[in-house]
């Protein structure tokens, strides 16, 4: 799994690394977590005035998405809460869904990208994680999908643990971010004690095992 990428706000190492475990690990499916672009500066929150326009942060997401379409032609996208912000944004000022673009045709998706707000495969349910936090949000969304899960959504949060019952071991799963925290998009973090974790995952025997992979700063 491909974590939160933000781009055009990713960590410069963040795709070789991910290619680097796809190929070590010999994957045959790819899954994007969510929150493929940033939208800073169309965001909810407040922009940094010496920041890039909206057009210039689309243009620079633009030529980041081109290196990852070619690294992983196959992608099964989950759509996080910072992709969905044009739509958001629209509906703020009453814009009806026939006036937006799809997000996909925003940003040139291949064919090959699926896109959807959650996937199961083999058993295992794959989504952003928008709405949990916390350092047991991925356990609280195995036990309220009641069923294997793997998150990303909580930057800080990169990690892989099962929880048990009479019926069934289930297991979920976070896998952290690939953000570039030095860059203005995430100023927010820098007086939060909880720093951002750089990783992706993996979920191999048909859904059995998972395992999360720290990338070397």
């Amino acid at each position: 799994m491909i974590a939160d990428t933000h781009l055009p706000f990713v960590h410069p190492g963040y795709l070789d690394f991910c290619n680097d475990i796809y190929k070590r690990v010999k994957c045959k499916k790819v899954v994007h977590i969510g929150d493929l672009v940033d939208n800073h500066a169309i965001n909810y929150h407040e922009h940094d005035p010496d920041g890039k326009s909206p057009q210039d942060e689309m243009q620079e997401a633009d030529k980041q998405l081109k290196q990852w379409f070619k690294a992983f032609p196959n992608v099964y996208l989950c759509r996080g809460n910072h992709d969905r912000m044009v739509d958001r944004k629209g509906k703020t000022v009453g814009l009806p869904s026939r006036a937006l673009r799809p997000f996909r045709d925003i940003w040139n998706l291949p064919k090959s990208w699926i896109d959807d707000f959650s996937f199961i495969i083999n058993d295992v349910v794959f989504q952003h994680g928008t709405g949990y936090s916390g350092d047991n949000a991925h356990l609280n969304a195995a036990t309220r999908n009641r069923q294997s899960t793997v998150i990303g959504h909580i930057h800080h949060l990169s990690a892989m643990s099962y929880t048990a019952s009479e019926r069934d071991c289930i297991f979920g799963m976070a896998v952290g971010c690939g953000i570039n925290r030095r860059t203005y998009a995430f100023a927010y973090g820098r007086e939060m004690p909880k720093k951002p974790v750089l990783s992706c995952g993996v979920v191999t025997d048909n859904g059995l095992y998972a395992q999360v992979f720290k990338m070397p700063l």
